[in-house]
């Protein structure tokens, strides 16, 4: 989502600031001891594991305690900032005490970041009337947005982005007559057919934010009233083909995000009316014409981000038109092509540069010296990596005093490195490696107090790299131009930092069967010698870094984790598809590809080629198509999680082949696949199972887990699921699902955790589920179930049971 300028919305002040302190207005004041008690038994009903709410204490001025502001004048309690720090420990969760609505003088609540994952959002915050600010985003509640919201008629601030709630009508939204901001991003809006004419009819509404809600519909058919107030529309991470029509007519639009969508065809020649816009981003699409001379008119522009997409053709020298612009970004189109109009001299408020993987040409001097008339004081990072510059750098290069990231890498620049580079002393990142640098290293490099990257690797570069070039470098993380002296068949580098560049020093490994180099810090394309080194991998180990770019399967014998990188193919709009180079590799027993985005079907030959799988994860990718039903031969497999996708049509009735699955284990403890081989590689793989992510490692081949959630499959739950007597987890929630429960799911008795939560399922909760004697995690809410819960100790335990 793109960063906006701070200095663009002076109506961002009406969001409260945070206080998470005592605050000067509440200094001589004492709390009124009616809402001091309301407050007390708020904080009873929740779970507080970090007793962050340690000062809420009976007895004590409520105006003191944290997170609790109090008016100025009159002591009421006005202000609750409860929001967690991101990712922290010190959520807060539980329930929420309806003692809030005594505090009649309340009008701003923020329990954002917070953990209410077993509530929904009370239907009672409808009744907090003096609310002007109510922020709950990623606050894990459940279920559906309470309609009755819509009463609030005071509200100016509504975010609930990160709640994930699905929303088929938006009609409520409309009584929010006094709304200036709106956050849904997040919501499954993909139904509601309603939230364009609902949203752009508040009178008040100045930002709309709905990243990631599965909008695809373009209602430009539809009568639509035009905003005159809207000022910022968010619609990043969606599914719109074109750029909806109606925007055009919001001529008051100060930014617009249509970034990671599905745009194709030219940029719309419409986008120069807009004359106040300030941010555009139409990054990460499909878009491929040139840029057109419209956008260039746009010389309130501040930030234009067109990277990722297919535009070609030269740039027009009409870019010095962008006399505003401070941050330009069109990398990654590849198609981009000529010289660089001298016109950048008129860029005189210039900040940050990015034209790298395209096909610019021309001397890198003369760029350099249409930038140094006018911004040699606002530039602070320029990207070219990957073009076809070429001429020498010279001493020019040392008169950007602010430049701090320097990426002039595989390009065709020649000469020597100019010794003036050591006047950049705002330099941290510096990279021209794949050139045709020749000469030494000049000696004022050590003068570059601030530099953390340095690398000039791949060029033709001599001489002797001696102490005093690097002495004074202390914030010096990463030289590439580094030759290791060693060669191993095994490198087991989990958790160092090794980036953000991938190690180029790996290139020299001859031998290297077996590597991990997880959680390392690399953010980069994959490198193209990466994939060609001579060498059969054992084991491959990628996990948790920022890996893009195509990945063409080496040839991996045991097992390959590629899991939470951003794989996506050349182009981070054409999505990588699972290619069939892997089909050689039939003792792979682990394949881990999660959280990327893959795309296309499951292949079939999964299931012919590779017999000895026992793991395969493909959770959070953009899969489509059915589950083949090839992927029943895989007789030893135990773990298979398809979670997150867009897969549809049923469940194969072959799953009871998955032989490692129906085997019934003697005790709990028996590994039921081939799992405990002689192996020195570490194997470890993150499972959602009893609702929660965890890592398992030596336990591993005691797990068995099949996780269909979160896609669109239809149809019943095949009745041969219950032959999987050794499944220990089971989760098809989130689908289209249909019909009864199988009673045949009683035979599953070591099962654990069964979701089948948020389907279409009917009738009654089987009698045989009695037996499920080891269940501890049991959910079946969200569906069209009747009749008793069946006896049983387990069974009536839980609460998830609607």
């Amino acid at each position: 989502m793109t960063t906006l300028p701070i200095s663009l919305f002076p109506f961002l002040l009406l969001i409260p600031a945070i206080c998470f302190s005592v605050c000067d207005a509440n200094s001589n004041l004492l709390c009124i001891q009616s809402e001091r008690e309301d407050l007390l038994k708020f904080k009873n009903d929740l779970a507080d594991p970090s007793n962050r709410l340690s000062s809420w204490v009976e007895g004590g001025d409520c105006c003191k305690w944290i997170g609790v502001v109090c008016h100025n004048s009159t002591g009421h309690v006005n202000q609750l900032h409860l929001a967690a720090p991101p990712l922290s420990p010190s959520a807060l969760g539980g329930k929420i005490n309806p003692s809030l609505l005594e505090l009649k003088h309340l009008n701003s609540l923020d329990l954002s970041y917070n953990s209410f994952s077993s509530i929904h959002i009370p239907k009672f915050f409808s009744l907090l009337e003096s609310l002007t600010y109510l922020n709950l985003s990623y606050a894990q509640f459940q279920g559906t947005i309470p309609h009755n919201l819509g009463n609030l008629s005071k509200l100016q601030y509504l975010d609930l982005r990160g709640n994930h709630h699905e929303q088929k009508i938006l009609q409520w939204v409309s009584g929010l007559s006094s709304l200036q901001h709106l956050d849904l991003s997040g919501a499954d809006l993909s139904k509601a057919t309603d939230w364009v004419q609902v949203t752009l009819k508040l009178p008040s509404l100045l930002e709309l934010h709905l990243s990631g809600c599965g909008l695809d519909n373009d209602p430009s058919s539809i009568n639509v009233n035009s905003s005159k107030s809207l000022v910022v529309l968010d619609l990043f991470g969606n599914r719109f083909s074109s750029v909806p029509k109606w925007i055009f007519s919001l001529h008051g639009l100060v930014s617009i995000d249509l970034s990671r969508n599905s745009l194709e065809g030219p940029i719309p020649d419409y986008f120069g009316n807009i004359s106040f816009l300030e941010v555009l981003d139409l990054s990460g699409n499909h878009l491929n014409s040139s840029i057109p001379n419209s956008l260039y008119s746009l010389n309130r522009l501040q930030f234009l981000s067109l990277w990722g997409n297919q535009l070609q053709g030269t740039i027009s020298s009409a870019i010095g038109n962008l006399s505003s612009v401070t941050h330009l970004d069109l990398s990654l189109n590849y198609m981009l092509e000529g010289r660089l109009p001298t016109s950048l001299e008129y860029l005189c408020k210039l900040k940050e540069m990015d034209l790298s993987f395209n096909k610019i040409e021309g001397g890198i001097s003369e760029i350099l010296q249409s930038l140094s008339r006018c911004c040699l004081d606002s530039l602070e990072s320029l990207d070219m990596t990957n073009n076809q510059l070429s001429g020498h750098l010279t001493d020019q290069l040392g008169q950007f005093k602010n430049l701090s990231y320097l990426s002039l890498a595989q390009n065709k620049i020649s000469g020597p490195i100019p010794s003036s580079i050591g006047d950049l002393s705002s330099l941290k990142f510096f990279d021209i490696s794949e050139n045709q640098l020749n000469g030494r290293i000049p000696l004022s490099i050590g003068e570059l107090s601030s530099l953390k990257l340095f690398d000039v690797s791949e060029n033709q570069l001599n001489g002797v790299v001696l102490e005093t070039y690097f002495s004074n470098l202390t914030r010096l993380t990463t030289l590439t131009a580094w030759i290791p002296p060693f060669q191993r068949e095994s490198i087991e580098l989990g958790n160092w930092h090794l980036g953000p560049k991938f190690p180029w020093w790996l290139k020299f490994q001859k031998k290297l069967s077996s590597l991990d180099i997880s959680c390392a810090g690399i953010s980069d394309v994959m490198p193209t010698w990466f994939l060609n080194l001579p060498t059969q991998f054992t084991n491959l180990n990628l996990s948790f870094n920022q890996l893009t770019g195509e990945f063409s399967f080496l040839n991996v014998t045991n097992f390959i984790d590629l899991s939470s990188n951003r794989f996506t193919g050349p182009l981070p709009r054409v999505p990588s598809k699972l290619t069939s180079t892997l089909q050689n590799s039939r003792d792979l027993i682990m394949i881990d590809l999660s959280e990327n985005h893959f795309s296309g079907c499951v292949p079939a030959w999964i299931g012919d080629k590779l017999s000895s799988l026992v793991i395969l994860s493909l959770r959070s990718n953009n899969f489509d198509g059915h589950i083949p039903h090839k992927i029943c031969d895989l007789q030893f497999l135990q773990n298979l999680d398809l979670a997150q996708n867009n897969i549809s049509g049923v469940i194969p009735k072959c799953f009871n082949n998955f032989s490692a699955m129906a085997t019934k284990k003697k005790t709990k403890n028996e590994v039921s696949a081939p799992l405990v081989i002689d192996f020195p590689f570490y194997f470890k793989a993150l499972l959602v199972l009893k609702g929660r992510e965890d890592e398992y490692g030596s336990t591993l081949g005691l797990v068995t887990n099949i996780d269909l959630s979160a896609n669109s499959l239809t149809g019943e739950i095949p009745k041969q699921i219950g032959s999987l007597v050794g499944l220990l987890s089971l989760n098809f929630s989130g689908n289209l699902l249909t019909g009864n429960i199988p009673d045949t799911i009683g035979n599953m008795e070591w099962m654990e955790s069964l979701d089948l939560s948020m389907n279409r399922l009917n009738g009654e909760i089987p009698p045989s589920f009695s037996k499920l004697n080891f269940l501890n995690h049991f959910n079946v809410s969200y569906n069209n179930l009747t009749g008793q819960i069946p006896t049983s100790t387990q069974l009536q335990s839980f609460e998830n049971l609607s």
